[in-house]
């Protein structure tokens, strides 16, 4: 009724064809000429989110006057995930805000991201809205992490729509 060699042998065979495509030597890095990276990172540091037509026009001039191709729009927005953003010292944060990095030497200096995780999550009122004032880029990286409780979650998510920060 059922041969298990049969079965096994198909099963090697099928699981045994390799895709003769190989993975490409720069995969999960940036394509992005440098110059231009640079420029998308300036344009995305602002308090609120630029444009995507006015920074798609921005990065097609600059890409003009490099001698490359523009990146696409759907480059422009994976790219905002891992441009750097902005760093903040522990030192000048608000008491409140520092209390929600309990584990931070206060010498340091530390993401907004996780800043914005860390207020968004373990903070007290005054922390969140600390946080919630954050720049646009610090908020949607900071969406991005694992490990958010859903309320937390949910607030920055509140937030994010209300600044219009997709």
């Amino acid at each position: 009724m059922f041969n298990i060699a049969e079965a096994q042998r198909q099963a090697r065979l099928r699981l045994g064809r390799t895709s003769i495509r190989r993975r490409r030597a720069d995969a999960g890095r940036s394509r992005l000429d440098p110059v231009v990276l640079e420029e998308l990172r300036l344009a995305a540091l602002g308090q609120d989110p630029p444009s995507i037509a006015d920074l798609l026009g921005r990065i097609s001039n600059t890409c003009s006057v490099l001698g490359v191709r523009p990146p696409a729009r759907a480059s422009l927005y994976n790219s905002f995930s891992r441009i750097e953003g902005h760093s903040y010292s522990i030192a000048l944060l608000p008491d409140d805000v520092v209390a929600t990095l309990y584990n931070l030497a206060p010498a340091g200096d530390v993401p907004g991201h996780q800043l914005a995780f860390h207020c968004f999550n373990y903070g007290s009122v005054p922390a969140i809205s600390y946080a919630a004032s954050l720049p646009w880029l610090d908020l949607y990286q900071a969406m991005r992490l694992r490990g958010w409780r859903p309320r937390s979650r949910g607030l920055l998510l509140g937030v994010m729509r209300a600044r219009r920060v997709r």
